[in-house]
């Protein structure tokens, strides 16, 4: 494949990963974090900013592990247990930097900032990416465009949480119920992007 067509490739796939195939509201992944982190405006663009680098990051880099480490020695089974190790190790590097230069946010994120590491939408785009075949360059688009589709999300779901908090929503539907209804209502409208490309 020629270098523009695998651009133009990475582009398609980049922007599928954002709207159409939102890795958050087309296959539910990350739905943890999402519903507690997605209270607060500026803790949710924090969080979304840390997944953005930790899933671009790891998708490149579970990519290279398994074409030049895996596939080679025969040892595609052990993908679960180097893709967590390889997610593991760049949490706790965005963790040391946020504590550094970022105090405010890190005790804001609290527990969820670690918790990044067993997030299932990071460990599911790097195995998106396998299944898929994709070759470095997509893999790249995938991830950041993963990334930017769940930091949108949840960017999107605070914004509306705030806003919520000021109206009456019945009692049997405040917290979780009405996070859920929300939640759906997005997936439908970011559904509804199916077909443009």
């Amino acid at each position: 494949m020629n270098w523009t067509g695998e651009l133009w490739q990475m582009l398609v796939v980049c922007f599928a990963a954002v709207f159409t195939g939102n890795i958050l509201l087309t296959t539910f992944l990350g739905m943890c974090p999402f519903l507690a982190v997605s209270r607060q405006v500026k803790a949710s663009v924090g969080l979304g900013f840390a997944v953005v680098f930790v899933m671009t990051c790891t998708t490149v880099l579970n990519w290279l592990a398994y074409r030049y480490v895996l596939v080679p020695l025969d040892l595609e089974f052990f993908r679960f247990i180097l893709f967590i190790i390889i997610i593991a190790t760049f949490v706790q590097f965005v963790e040391m930097v946020l504590e550094r230069y970022s105090p405010a946010l890190y005790q804001s994120l609290g527990i969820f900032l670690p918790l990044i590491t067993v997030n299932c939408a990071i460990l599911g785009a790097s195995l998106f990416m396998v299944i898929r075949g994709y070759t470095f360059l997509v893999t790249l688009g995938y991830g950041f465009g993963s990334g930017v589709g769940w930091m949108l999300a949840i960017v999107a779901m605070a914004g509306i949480r705030q806003n919520m908090s000021m109206e009456r929503v019945p009692k049997g539907l405040q917290g979780p119920g009405i996070a859920l209804i929300i939640a759906g209502l997005m997936a439908l409208g970011f559904i509804g992007f199916t077909g443009v490309l």
